[in-house]
């Protein structure tokens, strides 16, 4: 909020007309709301495993999804490599479990997969023209789609007790992971691709992994470790671009 409160910034927000505020609305709802609402949900419903890999299989929805409404055709070269990728999760999870009783949690994640494919779409196509300032779509969309969570939040739990420890969190994730890291990811759907940047979202499990590694002591099978390196080769290959 305070990055927007320069005369620049609140004129291009007076300057947006009718059909942009609609994308922004939707995508706070969509991306916020629905994304990760569902998410929360479903790690109520599900085992953190099954989460992570159903939410992995959303850069194929959204390549699909971009040929038909953004016109955006993946390279036969990018196909192979998205292949590779969900190939690579595939080994890593393996073998994965699901059991009846897990029914309407995977019903809650795939509608939040469906969420999340439909968010990156309409954020790649707010933010592709270059014509409005990702702090300025960040703090629209996120303000809307995160004040709606939170309403809906504390009308079904309440509002829980928050210790000295537990706000400290709350700020680091609300500043560093939230905050900033939606702006960049939103600066970034200027020039990369819908399917692009949901390959690159889905290697947070890799970085997950090394960091828990590193900091909290969390063994790495070889198994795990061979299906990151097919994952970040997939990966890898849906990035290169070539050049003139």
């Amino acid at each position: 909020m305070p990055f927007i409160l320069r005369k620049e910034k609140i004129e291009e927000i007076k300057s947006l007309d009718r059909k942009t505020w609609f994308k922004l609305i939707a995508l706070g709802i969509i991306f916020y709301t629905a994304t990760q609402g569902t998410q929360f949900i479903g790690l109520s419903l599900l085992p953190s495993v099954t989460v992570s890999l159903w939410l992995n299989f959303t850069p194929i929805i959204v390549a699909l999804l971009g040929i038909v409404l953004l016109s955006e055709r993946p390279s036969l070269r990018q196909w192979f490599g998205t292949t590779l990728f969900i190939i690579g999760i595939l080994v890593y999870f393996f073998p994965v479990s699901l059991s009846t009783d897990q029914t309407l949690g995977l019903a809650v994640m795939t509608i939040g997969v469906l969420a999340n494919s439909g968010s990156a779409i309409l954020g790649r196509d707010i933010n592709r023209s270059g014509k409005h300032h990702p702090l300025i779509v960040t703090v629209i969309s996120m303000g809307i789609g995160a004040i709606l969570l939170l309403v809906i939040g504390i009308s079904v739990q309440g509002l829980p007790p928050i210790g000295l420890t537990n706000l400290l969190y709350i700020l680091w994730l609300a500043l560093i992971n939230t905050a900033f890291a939606f702006t960049l990811w939103n600066l970034s759907l200027r020039s990369l691709t819908a399917m692009e940047s949901s390959i690159i979202n889905g290697t947070m499990l890799i970085q997950i992994a090394i960091l828990a590694w590193i900091f909290l002591g969390e063994s790495i099978s070889l198994k795990e470790i061979g299906g990151m390196l097919i994952a970040i080769a997939g990966a890898l290959l849906v990035q290169i671009k070539k050049t003139k």
